[in-house]
């Protein structure tokens, strides 16, 4: 089975209360590149399911994706995802893995232009890309997506590749592969971009919380992973949170597009509840009913003082010069009244109780 490559692209007022990457040169040989991706197989689209029955992993693939425990996948329920990740596994574990012989020969070929000899080197490090590709998953970008982003950074390898230097191409490709790969999920993982070395100490950073996990037997710390990488614990955090995917509050928390949205259920810590609000309420009412047992001076001066009658709040002196009294004066009127007040409400508060 063979398919095109995919390319992802108040009422009172409180005080009153209170006294109450770099990317590298220029592409070789574009329209032989276009033919090797056209000629590789695809990470199946999400929601296609396998034609044949499901089988087991190919035994050369054991060794190149195989996954830390911590990680483990293929435990997971069947979905169309999963069948059609395995189908493409399958796929790609029919070509061979290449000896160093074989692959010395087929890269002079590529330097000299081969184009079979470029697919046959492609296909046969196909596994390469899902190894690498596994260990950036769940960062916001669908693993059939990393595979095929990691892919197209495979061709570069492949095509840049010089047997000369001594390097392996496994070596030498996967620079490529992740390079792709990182750039994919900066641009696509998250609403405001972010850069490649970013997603890259994540990778780090939940790959040393893996290693430290199995020899402690517990999560580590921030301190203890900052230690190993090389960092301030700070940073450990830093990274962390800067990959935390966002989520709308207009995603629908069911698969139904009728069900509630996120924005439903989440609280707004700044609105006050039925239960507050009515209480509010409640002594809104009380305080202008104490109100009316003062005379209509103290009132008056309570109401300006505190803007109880809507307009703004009144400094001492401002009342003073409305009323003809000095700021003295205004201020033992105040603390008359609100002294009153307190007994009222005090009052009435205790008999409510009784009653």
């Amino acid at each position: 089975m063979k398919a095109t490559l995919r390319i992802p692209s108040r009422n009172v007022k409180p005080r009153l209360s209170r006294s109450l990457v770099a990317p590298r040169p220029g592409v070789r040989r574009r329209p032989a590149r276009r033919s090797a991706i056209a000629q590789l197989p695809s990470p199946a689209p999400v929601g296609i399911s396998p034609v044949e029955p499901a089988a087991t992993i190919p035994p050369a693939l054991g060794p190149v994706v195989a996954v830390p425990a911590a990680t483990e996948a293929w435990e997971r329920p069947a979905t169309p995802g999963r069948d059609a990740f395995e189908l493409y596994l399958r796929e790609i574990g029919q070509t061979p893995l290449l000896t160093p012989e074989e692959e010395l020969a087929l890269a002079l070929k590529v330097q000299a232009g081969d184009d079979e000899a470029r697919e046959h080197m492609i296909k046969a490090n196909l596994r390469l890309v899902v190894k690498i590709a596994r260990e950036y998953e769940g960062f916001g970008v669908p693993l059939l997506d990393l595979i095929s982003e990691g892919n197209m950074g495979l061709i570069k390898g492949v095509e840049r590749f010089d047997p000369a230097k001594g390097a392996k191409l496994s070596t030498y490709a996967a620079w490529w592969i992740k390079q792709n790969i990182r750039r994919a999920l900066a641009n696509q993982s998250k609403t405001v971009r972010l850069p490649s070395h970013v997603v890259e100490k994540r990778v780090q950073i939940r790959a040393v919380e893996a290693r430290l996990m199995e020899l402690y037997g517990r999560m580590p710390s921030d301190s203890e992973v900052a230690s190993e990488l090389g960092l301030e614990a700070g940073w450990v955090r830093h990274y962390r949170q800067a990959l935390v995917t966002p989520s709308s509050l207009d995603a629908p928390l069911g698969g139904d597009e009728d069900s509630n949205r996120l924005a439903d259920v989440v609280a707004d810590p700044t609105a006050s509840s039925p239960f507050e609000e009515a209480r509010a309420n409640a002594d809104t009412d009380l305080v202008h009913e104490v109100l009316d047992t003062l005379n209509d001076r103290e009132k008056q001066i309570l109401e300006l003082r505190f803007g109880l009658g809507g307009d703004d709040e009144r400094t001492l002196e401002e009342i003073g010069g409305r009323l003809g009294l000095t700021r003295e004066r205004i201020r033992q009127i105040q603390e008359r009244a609100l002294q009153k007040l307190r007994v009222r409400i005090e009052e009435r508060e205790a008999s409510e109780m009784i009653a």
